[in-house]
């Protein structure tokens, strides 16, 4: 081997050592998403008996966030945000992608769903994911459970960053059957599966995460966006649930935990769904810890909206849907020893467009350049050594918009309007609009501005097609 090709071979190894090294030192991820569990809806409140033993110990071993709101108050554009880092305004998945006809009893045929809404939209090829990011990273990225950002092929997560996946493509199943409305709605990888029809969906996801992380865990860096579907009402016709509107679908011996509880069946259903959610997540953590991996893996946890009204959101009016504070404040919680100090409480203002920026940030990883992100790294305001730079906060869902400036909150929509003080009001209770005209007047200016802003954006579709 002559001079120059052994200096070749050094430099080489050199910089096979650097990757390597550098991967061994890029955290774990682990993004758990719950689907409408509401802002009370944690055991460690208080507010409610709901046992959320695993979340607890998240929020005591890290940090947990009050003043935390999501892009969106229903699950599509929400999730679509956290998996772009982008307003659903700039991302283009603005709205629902769902077949609403099954709201007046239609079943939809085989050859009728194939050309359906929820076959032919999803998120916009163009979209770059968090998945595409931590690739170019060195990460083996996998997503077990809701995907909801389409299901032909082209925006399956296979296609959109993303090693493995397991779960439904549309936004809600049968628990139980795995069906949306009739129609078989489980995928391993690209394709449809009913190999696992019978098991309820969150033993599924928990089986799935499990092999993901014991896996990969100590081999590599790997992101895995566990994203459950509990607990959200079944979307199945009542009369395929013996005549009875199925609402959230739990395991019987864990609704008997909750009869003493309440009276409300409904409710001891919803919090044993919550329960058992909560018991896969203590498997994923067990597992991670088994490992000795712990300190090296970022666990963060949210829902993807506001509460469906499951027992109430009080002290926060409105649910899911709205744009009150109860459709748009969800819980939120990241541990990660040893980066963000334990039982830390933040009341700091937050957002769900925040995530991707950290998590790029926590991996050594930085989106292509002109890519505009609406967030910024969280964890120097959890760590406390900085003000959330977050000042303002913008919602849209058709004619139904939201403002947030400072500690104030203009919301217009067919179920209300006013101007709010959330220091003082943190209910929306009193409408200031005719005690403050300047602030509701410069409120509406912001709006406005971003308004401009996304009109101004590169168009993405399935809804910004200009």
């Amino acid at each position: 081997m002559n001079r120059i090709t052994t200096v070749f071979a050094l430099a080489l190894a050199a910089a096979f050592a650097a990757r390597v090294l550098a991967s061994d030192t890029k955290p774990n991820i682990v993004l758990i998403v719950s689907d409408d569990q509401g802002w009370t809806d944690l055991g460690c409140l208080g507010i409610k008996p709901v046992k959320t033993p695993n979340l607890d110990r998240l929020a005591q071993e890290g940090a947990r966030a009050t003043n935390f709101y999501v892009t969106w108050p229903a699950c599509t554009p929400s999730r679509g945000s956290l998996l772009t880092g982008r307003y659903p305004q700039r991302n283009g998945l603005c709205d629902m992608v769902r077949n609403d006809l099954v709201n007046y009893g239609h079943r939809y045929t085989a050859d009728e769903y194939a050309v359906s809404p929820e076959m032919i939209l999803g998120l916009d090829p163009k979209e770059p994911t968090i998945g595409d990011h931590l690739r170019r990273s060195g990460y083996l990225s996998g997503v077990v459970g809701k995907w909801d950002m389409g299901q032909a092929k082209r925006y399956l997560p296979l296609q959109r960053g993303f090693d493995f996946f397991y779960g439904h493509g549309n936004n809600g199943i049968d628990y139980y059957t795995h069906e949306r409305y009739g129609i078989p709605s489980m995928f391993r990888g690209n394709e449809r599966t009913e190999e696992d029809k019978g098991t309820y969906a969150t033993e599924l996801f928990e089986r799935e995460a499990l092999a993901f992380v014991k896996e990969h865990v100590g081999k590599h860096p790997f992101f895995l966006y566990l994203a459950f579907n509990a607990p959200h009402g079944a979307s199945t016709f009542p009369e395929d649930n013996g005549g009875v509107k199925p609402g959230v679908q739990a395991p019987e011996e864990e609704v008997a935990k909750y009869r003493s509880l309440t009276k409300d069946a409904a409710l001891a259903r919803y919090f044993a769904a919550v329960t058992r959610m909560d018991a896969a997540i203590g498997e994923v953590l067990a597992a991670i810890e088994a490992a000795g991996k712990t300190n090296d893996t970022i666990v963060m946890f949210l829902s993807d909206n506001g509460g469906s009204g499951n027992g109430g959101n009080k002290p926060l009016r409105g649910a899911k849907s709205t744009m009150w504070e109860g459709g748009l404040r969800v819980p939120f919680l990241l541990r990660w020893p040893g980066k963000v100090p334990a039982g830390i409480v933040t009341d700091e203002f937050l957002t769900s467009l925040e995530i991707l920026p950290t998590l790029l940030a926590a991996a050594g990883a930085s989106p292509p350049d002109g890519l505009k992100l609406d967030g910024f790294d969280l964890l120097p305001v959890l760590r406390g050594e900085i003000p959330s730079p977050r000042r303002e906060m913008f919602w849209q869902r058709r004619s139904d918009v939201a403002a947030r400036v400072g500690s104030y909150k203009w919301v217009q929509s067919a179920k209300g309007q006013g101007l709010f003080d959330l220091a003082n009001d943190l209910g929306e209770t009193r409408d200031l609009s005719t005690e403050r005209p300047e602030v509701l007047a410069m409120v509406k200016e912001r709006f406005a501005a971003w308004r401009k802003e996304m009109d101004e954006s590169e168009p993405r579709e399935p809804f910004r097609i200009d």
